[in-house]
């Protein structure tokens, strides 16, 4: 018998050092840099004052999270796009992705 847990929790996301700026570099050279670049600025500059707050950098880290999978997602977004499907029904991003608190 051990005193060691059967199993570990997951660790929470933390993105590789350098991570938040990779990305910032692969949002400008997309064709949709004029929207997202912006937008991502917005989230981590609002990131980095909650982070500031709460002495966490969890923020930090769900921005990248959440900016990975956008990007991520963006060819079956496009895909779906030029299939010329019914898109009137939509689902929040945020509902896919969970939102952030």
């Amino acid at each position: 018998m051990s005193a060691q847990p059967d199993h570990t929790p997951a660790a929470p996301y933390a993105p590789a050092p350098g991570a938040a700026a990779e990305l910032l570099a692969q949002l400008r050279a997309d064709r949709r840099a004029e929207q997202w670049v912006p937008a991502f600025e917005r989230d981590w500059t609002k990131a980095l004052e909650d982070a500031r707050h709460a002495f966490s950098l969890t923020p930090l880290h769900e921005v990248v999270r959440t900016w990975e999978l956008r990007v991520a997602a963006a060819p079956a977004v496009d895909a779906f796009m030029d299939s010329g499907q019914d898109d009137s029904d939509f689902v929040d991003l945020d509902d896919v992705l969970g939102g952030r608190s």
